[in-house]
């Protein structure tokens, strides 16, 4: 084989594997609950942000919003929809959620106003009943959205 064919190949089929690397790149806000933990809000890896579980903690006083059930998953909501904002998305950019519920009887009124979030086309998803929640919360929902 000639060097000119060989360099060619590796032209084709080597540099384009590296070349398509996608960056990762963190995005926080002020506007949703800061990290808890070793962890970001959310990660832009190429067209897709993958936002962490976020609960009902009130980003302007540090304090759980945990008055009723349905004003937990309305922060909870607010504070996904605001990573969203930071990485220049909305809900109709949600692809997929897991809803984590301490107890499967919000399951009524968690649907409920989720709904309201998601009027058409809603993203595919999960709901699950875990034992606890971090900071006491009886909801937390992770997202991934794409642009």
């Amino acid at each position: 084989m000639k060097p000119t064919f060989l360099f060619f190949l590796f032209s084709l089929i080597i540099i384009p594997i590296f070349a398509q690397q996608p960056s990762k790149q963190v995005i926080f806000t002020d506007k949703a609950p800061k990290p808890i933990g070793p962890y970001s809000q959310a990660i832009l890896s190429g067209n897709t942000l993958y936002v962490a579980g976020q609960i009902a903690i009130d980003p302007e006083t540090g304090k759980m919003d945990t008055l009723t059930i349905e004003s937990e998953i309305q922060r909870v909501l607010k504070n996904l929809g605001a990573v969203l904002n930071a990485a220049g998305m909305n809900f109709n950019s949600i692809a997929k959620t897991t809803i984590y519920t301490t107890d499967l009887k919000y399951f009524k009124t968690i649907n409920t106003i989720y709904g309201q979030y998601f009027k058409e086309n809603p993203p595919a998803r999960e709901t699950v009943q875990v034992v606890a929640l971090p900071a006491k919360a009886h909801v937390e929902i992770s997202a991934i959205a794409v642009r």
